[in-house]
C-alpha cells in the first residue's frame, strides 16, 4: 500500500518521467526533468527502494562528505511534486531516476501505483536517441503513443515500432494496459556530437512538452546555453573539412525531407509558442538560430583517441517515425545509444523511434 502523507491534493496532475541510461542520449531527457524540478522547486515525496531494482555493480552508489560525516547516495528513482500556479493551474509529478537493472514489471507497477493514488491524468515520458540529424537544424522531437484515440486527438504518431526497447517503452505500454493515457516524446541527438550535456535537445523537449500539456515552462538560461552549445560545435566543425562536409550532407538531406512539412499548421504552432512566451511590452528577443559567444568546445572529440571525424552510420532499422526520427548512428565516446537496440561494444544503434 502506498502512503502519501504530506502530499497535497493535486490539480489536474500530469506525470513527467525520464530515466538516465539507454534512453537518454546526451542526457537530454533527464536534464529536462531536472530543469522542471529546479525551476518549480519540486519537493521529493517518495523514492523507490534501490535494493529492488538496481544492480550496484552496474550503477554504483557514491560516497560523499556532509560536514565531515561520510554518507552514501544509492542509485534510485525519486518522485517529486511541483505546484504550478497561474490562470490555469496544473500540478506536475516528476519522476527522475536511472533505468532499472531488473524487475521492470514491478518497477512500472510501483510507478503506476503512485500515479493512481495521486489522480494523475496523463503520463509523459521523455527520451532521447542518437540520430543522423545536423546540429545546425532544429532538434526533431517526435510524440508517440500506443493509444489510437490519443494519437488522433493530440496530433501524435501511433507507434508501430517492433524490436528491443528500454524502460521508456515498457512504462508506456504498462500505462496503456492500465488505462492511463501515456505519451513518449523523443528528441533526436546528432550521433557525432552525443557527449552530454546537450542543452539544445533539452530545450526542444521542453518546448514540445509545453505544447502538449498547455503549461508555460520557465526556460531560465537554457536558450542561451543552447546557442552557446551550437556555436561551440560550429567552431569545431569548421576546423575539420571532413566534419564540415558531413554536416552539410546531413543538412541537405534534412532540408529535402522536411520541405513538405513547412505547412501553415507548423508555422501557426511556432507563432503560438512565440506569443505565449512574449511578455507584455517586450520584444521578441534573439531568435533560436542565433549563436552567442562562449560555451565548452569539447563536443566532437573522442577523448580516448582525439578523433573528430564522424563515424559512418549504419543502415536504418525496421521502421522509423516519418516526421522526426532519423536513423541513428553508431555509439560514440559517451557510450549513449538510441532506444531501439541494446548497446553493444563497438556496435551502432539503429534509429527507429519507438514508444
Amino acid at each position: 500500500m502506498i502512503e502519501l502523507e504530506g502530499v497535497p491534493e493535486l490539480i489536474d496532475p500530469v506525470m513527467v518521467a525520464a530515466f538516465e541510461g539507454w534512453n537518454d542520449a546526451g542526457d537530454a531527457a533527464s536534464t529536462a526533468v531536472a530543469h522542471l524540478d529546479r525551476e518549480w522547486k519540486g519537493e521529493v515525496f517518495a523514492a523507490l527502494d534501490a535494493e529492488d531494482y538496481y544492480d550496484f555493480q552496474v550503477n554504483r552508489p557514491t560516497v560523499w562528505l556532509d560536514g565531515g560525516v561520510r554518507k552514501i547516495t544509492w542509485p534510485t528513482t525519486r518522485l517529486s511534486v511541483v505546484r504550478v500556479g497561474g490562470e490555469k493551474p496544473r500540478d506536475l509529478v516528476l519522476v527522475r531516476g536511472i533505468e532499472p537493472s531488473m524487475r521492470w514489471r514491478s518497477f512500472c507497477n510501483e510507478i503506476l501505483g503512485f500515479a493512481h493514488e495521486l489522480g494523475v491524468e496523463m503520463v509523459v515520458i521523455l527520451g532521447a536517441l542518437l540520430g543522423d540529424t545536423p546540429h545546425t537544424r532544429p532538434v526533431p522531437v517526435s510524440g508517440v503513443t500506443s493509444d489510437p484515440d490519443l494519437a488522433r486527438t493530440m496530433d501524435l504518431e501511433e507507434t508501430r515500432y517492433e524490436g528491443p526497447t528500454g524502460i521508456v517503452g515498457i512504462l508506456q505500454e504498462a500505462c496503456t494496459h492500465a488505462g492511463v493515457p501515456a505519451v513518449s516524446l523523443w528528441a533526436a541527438v546528432p550521433h557525432y556530437v552525443s557527449q552530454p550535456p546537450n542543452p539544445k535537445a533539452t530545450l526542444a523537449l521542453l518546448n514540445r512538452l509545453e505544447d502538449l500539456i498547455g503549461l508555460r515552462i520557465p526556460l531560465g538560461e537554457l536558450p542561451e546555453d543552447a546557442r552557446a552549445w551550437q556555436l561551440g560545435v560550429d567552431q569545431l566543425a569548421s576546423e575539420d573539412s571532413e566534419v564540415a562536409e558531413y554536416v552539410q550532407t546531413l543538412e541537405e538531406a534534412r532540408d529535402t525531407a522536411e520541405l513538405p512539412e513547412a505547412s501553415g499548421e507548423a508555422i501557426a504552432r511556432e507563432f503560438e509558442r512565440y506569443l505565449r512566451r512574449r511578455e507584455p511590452g517586450q520584444g521578441p528577443g534573439p531568435g533560436p538560430g542565433l549563436a552567442t559567444e562562449g560555451g565548452d568546445t569539447s563536443y566532437l572529440r573522442d577523448p580516448s583517441s582525439g578523433r573528430t571525424r564522424p563515424p559512418k552510420p549504419e543502415q536504418p532499422g525496421p521502421e522509423t517515425t516519418p516526421e522526426s526520427a532519423p536513423e541513428a548512428g553508431p555509439e560514440t565516446a559517451s557510450g549513449r545509444s538510441g532506444p531501439e537496440e541494446p548497446p553493444r561494444e563497438g556496435d551502432g544503434a539503429e534509429g527507429d523511434t519507438e514508444e
